[in-house]
């Protein structure tokens, strides 16, 4: 089989996972080094990433390019690889409105790259069954991306249907996971202003076990991830406008999130802290 030549922009946690799952295939994958950090370095170097000098160098070489970035730089990002002129497999795999991968697919209208619509769900990649990677547009697009993914553990599904359709069951999908977790967080705020939050708790870890109210450890796994979930779930709100839907459910969840952006990837974080943080008036984190 041929060696594949695959960009990844960004490898941050989810995109560098995305990109060891394509070496551990057989790809060789370009990243760009400039200005990231000495941590971000070490991790591409670890998994056997190649840089690149710059956005030009990584498009002339590769076939494919992966965009895996915070949904709200995905259409900047993705006009910087036109305007590079690249030629190939463009998959961009971002929490995006269907409505925005449309605007995407416009920037390579010239007709030298080909867009492929993608959807990540689940953790970053590391062992089979927890992560897929859903795919939309032209069918032998879909199955030249599915390919570089073959027997890793990242599970490609090739989607029927046009360009918006990954991105559409990915926001779907993101929908009910990430704004259960606000939902449940405002719940506990409520019962931590009256004194009950314990016996809420307690109820929830019996009627509602497995879910982010059953507990606030559970719960606090959404604070380092609140300054991507505040993005994406804008990005739901636009998508559900785009159908005709209410979109207050998405709005409410973005301003939640939006309250513990200052816990980014703070992994000692406390449901008690998020808390506290959602019952402050002035709605910046608690001190």
């Amino acid at each position: 089989m041929l060696q594949r030549d695959v960009g990844i922009l960004h490898p941050g946690a989810m995109g560098a996972s995305v990109a060891a799952q394509a070496v551990a295939a057989g790809a060789r994958v370009w990243w760009l080094t400039a200005g990231r950090s000495a941590a971000t370095r070490q991790r591409a170097a670890e998994l056997g990433l190649r840089s690149a000098a710059n956005l030009r160098e990584l498009a002339g070489t590769c076939d494919t390019v992966l965009s895996v970035c915070p949904p709200a730089a995905a259409l900047d990002v993705a006009g910087q690889v036109a305007a590079a002129g690249f030629r190939g497999l463009y998959v961009d795999a971002n929490a995006v409105s269907p409505q925005r991968m449309a605007d995407i697919t416009r920037l390579f209208e010239d007709g030298g790259t080909t867009v492929v619509d993608g959807g990540i769900t689940g953790p970053p990649p590391r062992e089979t069954g927890t992560t897929r990677l859903y795919l939309s547009g032209d069918a032998t697009a879909v199955a030249r991306v599915a390919a570089l993914f073959e027997g890793t553990a990242l599970a490609a599904v090739a989607l029927d249907g046009p360009i918006g359709r990954a991105s559409a069951l990915k926001l779907a999908f993101a929908a009910y996971n990430k704004i259960s977790y606000a939902l449940a967080a405002q719940a506990c705020a409520l019962a931590d202003g009256h004194g009950v939050l314990d016996d809420l708790l307690d109820l929830a870890a019996d009627a509602l076990p497995g879910t982010p109210l059953a507990g606030t450890e559970r719960l606090a796994g959404a604070g380092p991830r609140a300054w991507r979930w505040e993005p994406e779930t804008r990005e739901i709100a636009r998508a559900w406008r785009e159908a005709g839907l209410p979109t207050a459910f998405a709005e409410a969840a973005a301003e939640t999130f939006a309250r513990w952006e200052g816990h980014k990837d703070d992994r000692t974080v406390t449901g008690a802290r998020l808390i506290a943080d959602l019952r402050r008036a002035d709605g910046g984190p608690a001190t």
